[in-house]
């Protein structure tokens, strides 16, 4: 399983890559890999401000459907538009091109109490 030492993570598989008071948010390997095969992301808060663990979005796979929660508070600037056509982004690259939101920390803080690479990987085996 891929956890990349430089993120934080959330215990509901999301990953954080902090960028000044900018993160950008997406699922982790392990998450995609236990969903299955992504047929579809379904994220329509851009602009919208959101407290940690509120629901940003969902991916949808061949055996079910997943919410996606926000690892920090923030503002949803920027979603992963290329994820509407190409969804399988996700699987083949979670950490790179499969990203799928980039906002605003209202509290960069909070990504303190996040998991680091280590802790993850205590979780999720």
């Amino acid at each position: 399983m891929n956890i990349p030492a430089n993120l934080k993570y959330s215990e509901e598989h999301e990953w954080l890559k902090i960028e000044g008071n900018l993160a950008i948010v997406g699922i982790t390997d392990y998450a995609q890999s236990q969903l299955g095969d992504i047929v579809f992301v379904d994220i329509q808060t851009e602009g919208e401000t959101l407290e940690r663990n509120e629901v940003f979005g969902a991916v949808e796979a061949v055996k079910t459907v997943a919410d996606l929660f926000m690892p920090v508070s923030g503002t949803i600037e920027k979603w992963n538009e290329s994820l509407e056509a190409e969804p399988q982004k996700v699987n083949e690259d979670p950490y790179g091109a499969g990203w799928m939101v980039k906002i605003r920390m209202s509290d960069p803080h909070e990504a303190e109490e996040l998991l680091n690479a280590e802790a993850y990987g205590k979780l999720i085996s």
